[in-house]
């Protein structure tokens, strides 16, 4: 039976402590390094805007098949506190309430792109006039040498990447976090920091836009209990950010 509110001392622990160790183990240790990057930044001579920020970096770009190897672990580690989090929902009866499955597939993805649009347009404006403001660092989203593998493991990063935001700070969030007795703006407005924390490391701009992205994801989940539309937008933004990155920054010079 899934856990109720107000029942005894015990019951109300267990859902903290479950957020703490599931956060310990996965978004929240990288919200902690993402805010000692950022006072590293910061507390050198060098703007913020003159520093670059890379991301998905080949390990031993020399050898492909060892660098391959890196980048599937990379992708598949991170995957296991998600996995975590829906076996503790599981647990509870409470896998059932986040709603990731198939059953509604075209909602989904409607809904999903239809985020992913709403999200995606604001959010590179605001990359941009961050930059523009010395507010950001120049974000290089997509660093892998070029191999036949290159573009399979940025989709798996996209998708790494979706599963594992949206089970741990949307769907197993908003559920332990209502089984504490939050009030339901702490529960949305707590999910969008930690959110927005975890990207400091790439400046201001990367804190704001994710943490309004958080706001923005954490409302659609309470209208429609759901969080397959917000792993799908948050894959497609992604896509678009490493491949379309990979694809143009040797064309132009603003990227």
């Amino acid at each position: 039976m899934a856990p109720t509110t107000g029942v005894d001392g015990a019951t109300r622990v267990r859902p903290g402590i479950e957020l703490l160790l599931v956060l310990g183990v996965s978004l929240g240790q990288s919200a902690v390094y993402s805010i000692l990057s950022i006072i590293d930044k910061l507390t050198i001579n060098t703007p913020l805007n003159q520093q670059t920020t890379s991301m998905n970096n080949s390990v031993v770009p020399d050898r492909p098949w060892l660098d391959l190897a890196y980048q599937v672990a990379g992708l598949v580690f991170p995957l296991v506190p998600a996995l975590f989090a829906l076996y503790l929902l599981q647990r509870t009866g409470d896998r059932s309430r986040i709603g990731l499955d198939v059953r509604r597939p075209r909602f989904d993805v409607g809904w999903g792109f239809g985020l992913a649009a709403a999200i995606g347009v604001p959010g590179l404006a605001l990359y941009f006039a961050a930059r523009a403001f010395g507010l950001n660092t120049n974000v290089s989203p997509a660093n892998l040498a070029a191999n036949w593998w290159t573009v399979p493991v940025l989709v798996g990063a996209a998708v790494m990447n979706g599963l594992l935001e949206e089970i741990v700070m949307i769907g197993f969030w908003f559920v332990r976090g209502r089984q504490l007795d939050w009030p339901v703006w702490v529960v949305l407005v707590s999910s969008a920091v930690v959110r927005g924390s975890y990207h400091l490391y790439q400046g201001f701009g990367g804190f704001i836009g994710n943490l309004v992205m958080g706001l923005v994801f954490g409302l659609a989940y309470l209208r429609f209990k759901r969080v397959g539309p917000l792993v799908v937008a948050h894959v497609i933004l992604d896509l678009v950010a490493f491949i379309g990155y990979a694809l143009l920054a040797p064309l132009v010079d603003w990227l």
